[in-house]
């Protein structure tokens, strides 16, 4: 039924009104063609961004030259996303992007012939600089890198200089963390001679100053560090237990945060030890044999006297020294921040469900014994120690139901579909155009088309003159072979009859002929 009245409305038309037609008919079909074309071209993904203009220039010719649709936006390069990873692995065959840190490379254009030594040591920081702004780079979560090295003037009274160097990095989309941050000061201090982390200074460009050459921040993040891991631990433990999420551990961590010299000399009295021994020893002998005065033996026969007289001396000195010290110990402590001065540890249990005969739920706290067990065990892990001031609180208590926030996940007709969000939004920007086309365009041309049809002079059949009796019009209904019950009776007979010829005008066409035919044959 629909075709035929299609056909009949097309025969009723004149070639100006066709031409028309069918031009928007052609218009209609460029535009949903054109849709549906925008609507099955694949997403972009980003290929590369952050790229030096030079590098950005030769990856661009290379995916020319593969004949790739690509799209620059800003500094960013889009490619269709299924080729994004097999463009990736070819153009990173081809030695694309180029790096534009120069590293050991440079040296090699450096000649014997009129290079002087500071210009080699130019040279070679430059590349040292380059080759750590490589390896850097190298980690996914960064973009781009620059590294600065600084050896300082060399003076005639300066001979010990320490290096010092700073890091400026990019990354990719979270902000750097004090762990990479850290992670970064040792590789460059390690590169470096001489050089100590604490002389790297790293430098988020979206977030500044990350790690200084000062040690003010480094405790305070060693002790988040530690709090995190100590916390952990106990929930750990616990949840062994009591089960996950029916347990809070609450860690606080107070820090040393000054650094200390001590420098301890004892001496012990009651010890000593030889630490020099002397011993000198003298003899001295002498003789005297002159006379000597008359006495009572010179009288005698045999007295001292007889010989003429004589005296001996013989003196022997032994001289001894010994040199003795005391016992003494000499300790130096150096004790930098990051110990623990004092630890707090507060941690809440939830009871236990007993269910009762009737079916309800009865709350009650869990025995003295259970958690004089639990807190030994929390003890352990923490290390705990008194003497230094440690709390550990260890309670059960009811853990208040918390009400699910949002609805749950569930999944839907498009869970599987691989549609981002702009090419969700495209789809829906261009029905929009369509609707609007087919509504504001399309069909009121439609209508003019079908008004001046209907319009008089408008070239189709007219039946102008006077009505058709009622049995004239029955019996040119009985010759279509339609009865005219089924029709409206409140419809005008001769629009009946124009729209039953539109609709079988070739039954129409055979009908009238017959009809002439009858009318000739009496005469």
């Amino acid at each position: 039924m629909i075709v035929q009245q299609v056909q009949a409305f097309w025969t009723t038309l004149d070639t100006t009104r066709r031409l028309l037609l069918a031009g928007l008919g052609v218009g209609a079909l460029v535009v949903i063609l054109f849709i549906a074309q925008l609507g099955l071209q694949p997403a972009k993904a980003l290929l590369y961004s952050g790229l030096e203009e030079a590098a950005a220039g030769e990856v661009i010719q290379a995916l020319e030259a593969r004949n790739v649709a690509y799209e620059v936006r800003g500094d960013a390069i889009y490619v269709p996303e299924p080729q994004r990873d097999e463009l990736r692995l070819m153009l990173a065959s081809a030695g694309l992007p180029a790096n534009s840190h120069t590293g050991y490379e440079l040296l090699d254009s450096l000649t014997g012939f009129g290079t002087t030594s500071q210009m080699f040591d130019a040279a070679y920081w430059r590349a040292k600089e380059g080759e750590l702004a490589r390896t850097i780079v190298a980690s996914p979560h960064l973009r781009s890198a620059r590294v600065h090295i600084s050896q300082g003037v060399n003076g005639a009274f300066r001979r010990d200089i320490a290096p010092t160097a700073s890091v400026s990095v990019t990354t990719s989309g979270s902000p750097l963390g004090p762990a990479q941050a850290r992670a970064l000061r040792f590789l460059v201090a390690s590169a470096v001679p001489g050089m100590t982390p604490q002389d790297v200074s790293i430098i988020d460009g979206a977030n500044g100053l990350v790690l200084g050459p000062d040690e003010a921040g480094q405790p305070a993040a060693g002790s988040a560090d530690r709090t995190r891991d100590l916390r952990r631990s106990v929930e750990r433990l616990l949840e062994a237990h009591v089960g996950p999420g029916r347990s809070v551990v609450e860690v606080s961590l107070e820090m040393v945060t000054d650094r200390e010299t001590i420098t301890e000399r004892r001496i012990d009295p009651e010890t000593r030890v030889a630490i020099r021994s002397e011993s000198e020893e003298t003899q001295m002998n002498s003789r005297d044999s002159r006379a000597q005065g008359v006495t009572v033996a010179s009288n005698l026969p045999d007295g001292d006297a007889a010989e003429g007289g004589a005296a001996e001396n013989t003196e022997t000195l032994t001289r001894q020294s010994t040199n003795f010290d005391l016992s003494e110990t000499l300790r130096e402590i150096e004790r930098g921040p990051g110990a623990i001065r004092r630890m707090t540890v507060a941690v809440l249990i939830d009871g236990i469900e007993d269910q009762q005969p009737d079916g309800t739920q009865v709350w009650r706290p869990r025995s003295a014994e259970e958690l004089a067990t639990l807190r030994s065990l929390v003890t352990s892990a923490v290390g705990y120690d008194e003497a230094r001031g440690d709390v550990i609180t260890l309670q059960s208590l009811r853990f208040e139901p918390m009400a699910a926030l949002g609805t749950e996940a569930r999944s839907g007709l498009f869970a599987n579909a691989t549609l981002d969000p702009m090419t969700l939004l495209r789809w829906a920007f261009l029905l929009v155009v369509l609707a609007v086309f087919i509504l504001f365009v399309l069909r009121p041309l439609l209508r003019a088309a079908r008004a001046d049809d209907g319009a008089p002079g408008s070239g189709r059949l007219a039946l102008d003159g006077p009505a058709m009796p009622e049995d004239g019009l029955e019996r040119f209904e009985g010759g279509l072979g339609q009865s005219s019950s089924v029709l409206d009776d409140r419809e005008d007979p001769v629009a009946r009859l124009r729209r039953m010829i539109e609709e079988r005008q070739d039954d129409s066409t055979q009908l009238l002929r017959h009809w002439m035919d009858e009318r000739k044959e009496p005469s």
